[in-house]
C-alpha cells in the first residue's frame, strides 16, 4: 500500500470517529434534555399536588370553624377546636415543605384522609346532637305553649273571679231611696223661712236586700253646706271610707234584717244657715249609699 492510500485511510478513519462521537454527543444530549424536561414537569406536578393538598387542609380547617359555631355543646367544641389546631400545625408544615420531599407529601396526605374520618366522626355526633337539640326546642315550645295556654286560662278564671266577686260586692251593697230631708220648726211643723228652721229630718228607706249581711248597721249622715263645708257638731267623729276617715253629720244604728227598712235622722239646727243648695250623703258599710239635694230660701 503506497503512502498516499494510507494517508486516505486515516482521514477516512478519523473522519468515522469524529461523526461517531458526534452522534454520541447529540444522543447524550437528547438523553439529558428528556430526562431535565421529565424532571421538570415532575417537579410541576409535585408543586401542583402540594398546593391541592394545601387547599384541601384549609377546606377541611374552615369545616371545623363552621361546626363550631353550629354546636352548643362545649366539650364537644373543645374538641373539635382541637383537631383545628393540629389541621393547621400540619398544613402550616405542609407549606414549608419542598415539593420535590415526596416521602412526607404522601404521609401528609394520609394523615388528611385520617383527620376526614375523624371529622366524619364529629358530624355523626354533631347531626345526632343537632336532632336531640330540634327534639327539646319541640318539646320546650310544647311545654311553654302548654304553660301559656294554661296561665292564660288561670287569669281567665281570675278575671272571672274577680269580676263575680265584684258583682257579688256590688249586690249585697245597701241601696238609700226615697231620700228627703224636711226643715222643720220648733213646733214640728214644715218651716217656711230658713230662719225658723229648728231641725232638718232626714228620711230614706234602707232598700231590700237578700244578698246583703244582716244585723246591725251603722248609718253616717253628711250634711254639706252650699260651700261644701259639712255641718258638724263639737266632737264628732269620723268613719272610714275609701281608704281615709271623714267627718260626719250624725249617725245612727239600726237593725237591718234584709228587708225594706224606714229611717228618720234628725239634725238640730244650732248655727247659721244661709240660703242656696245642699246636699244629704248617706254611708253604711264603708259605701255611699244615697245622695240629694236640697235647697233652703229665705
Amino acid at each position: 500500500m503506497n503512502p498516499e492510500d494510507k494517508e486516505i485511510r486515516k482521514r477516512t478513519l478519523l473522519i468515522m470517529v469524529i461523526i461517531v462521537v458526534v452522534i454520541a454527543l447529540i444522543g447524550v444530549s437528547y438523553v439529558v434534555f428528556h430526562q431535565r424536561k421529565q424532571m421538570d414537569d415532575m417537579t410541576e406536578l409535585f408543586a401542583i399536588e402540594k398546593e391541592q393538598l394545601t387547599d384541601e387542609y384549609a377546606e377541611l380547617s374552615l369545616q371545623y370553624e363552621g361546626y363550631k359555631f353550629s354546636v352548643g355543646n362545649d366539650s364537644l367544641v373543645a374538641l373539635l377546636t382541637t383537631e383545628q389546631m393540629k389541621v393547621q400545625r400540619l398544613m402550616e408544615e405542609l407549606r414549608t415543605v419542598k415539593a420535590t420531599n415526596t416521602r412526607r407529601i404522601t404521609e401528609l396526605k394520609r394523615e388528611l384522609e385520617t383527620l376526614r374520618k375523624i371529622m366524619r366522626g364529629y358530624v355523626v355526633q354533631i347531626d345526632s346532637l343537632n336532632a336531640e337539640n330540634g327534639r327539646l326546642r319541640n318539646e320546650n315550645e310544647r311545654v311553654t305553649e302548654q304553660y301559656r295556654q294554661a296561665s292564660s286560662a288561670a287569669a281567665q278564671l281570675t278575671r272571672e273571679k274577680e269580676h263575680l266577686t265584684e258583682r257579688v260586692t256590688l249586690a249585697s251593697r245597701l241601696e238609700a231611696s226615697a231620700i228627703a230631708v224636711r226643715p222643720i220648726t220648733s213646733r214640728g211643723k214644715d218651716a217656711k223661712k230658713i230662719d225658723k228652721i229648728a231641725q232638718l229630718a232626714v228620711s230614706f228607706h234602707v232598700a231590700k236586700n237578700i244578698t246583703a249581711p244582716t244585723g246591725e248597721k251603722t248609718i253616717y249622715v253628711r250634711i254639706m253646706r252650699p260651700d261644701d263645708d259639712i255641718l258638724t257638731k263639737p266632737g264628732s267623729g269620723t268613719f272610714a271610707f275609701e281608704n281615709r276617715n271623714i267627718g260626719y253629720s250624725m249617725k245612727r244604728t239600726v237593725e237591718y234584717a234584709g228587708e225594706d227598712l224606714p229611717v228618720v235622722m234628725y239634725w238640730d239646727v244650732e248655727e247659721y244657715l244661709s240660703p242656696g243648695t245642699y246636699r244629704v250623703d248617706i254611708f253604711a258599710d264603708g259605701h255611699l249609699i244615697g245622695r240629694r239635694s236640697f235647697t233652703l230660701q229665705n
